[in-house]
């Protein structure tokens, strides 16, 4: 079964939310605690999805992968977050959590990267979880190196240490 890869519409964002949702419970709770992950809810995720497109879609693309017409992940870049021109962010990469392993995510972040270098950015940055060595690895293996910026986020009432990662853009 093939995989289709296309442009976001806003009748994707609330199943978008609800893959976000499943996406992250399965990622993250071998090292988030149960309450951290309590919340939002799908609907509540949909609706997180629908407010930030609204203010963000000028600037930033989500791309949606597609199996028999069933949203299987996502996609979502934009701007570096520290302003550097020459950068674009990768906010997320998220998969139904039946889709790990089957090369959805490998075809996300190419076309992530892909899409970057289209818009003129020569280099592009992320954050990843510290605890989340499954994407870590995936990042890497992907041609992605650890900068040494970390930040610390909450997912709920847990602080979540991230580590920031960068790469040059194919052909750049």
């Amino acid at each position: 079964m093939t995989v289709t890869l296309r442009p976001a519409v806003a009748d994707d964002l609330m199943s978008v939310g609800a893959l976000h949702q499943r996406s992250r419970i399965a990622a993250y709770s071998s090292f988030l605690p149960p309450e951290a992950l309590a919340e939002p809810t799908p609907e509540a995720m949909g609706a997180y999805w629908v407010e930030r497109w609204t203010w963000e879609r000028d600037e930033h693309l989500m791309t949606v992968a597609e199996q028999d017409g069933r949203l299987v992940g996502f996609s979502y870049l934009g701007p570096d977050d520290a302003g550097d021109p020459a950068t674009g962010l990768l906010n997320a990469i998220h998969l139904d959590p039946a889709e790990r392993g089957r090369g959805t995510g490998r075809a996300l972040m190419v076309d992530a990267l892909d899409t970057m270098r289209v818009r003129g950015w020569r280099r592009a940055v992320l954050w990843v979880l510290e605890s989340n060595a499954p994407a870590r690895h995936f990042y890497e293996r992907g041609g992605w190196q650890a900068t040494g910026d970390r930040r610390e986020e909450r997912i709920g009432p847990t602080r979540t240490p991230q580590l920031r990662y960068a790469r040059q853009l194919p052909g750049c």
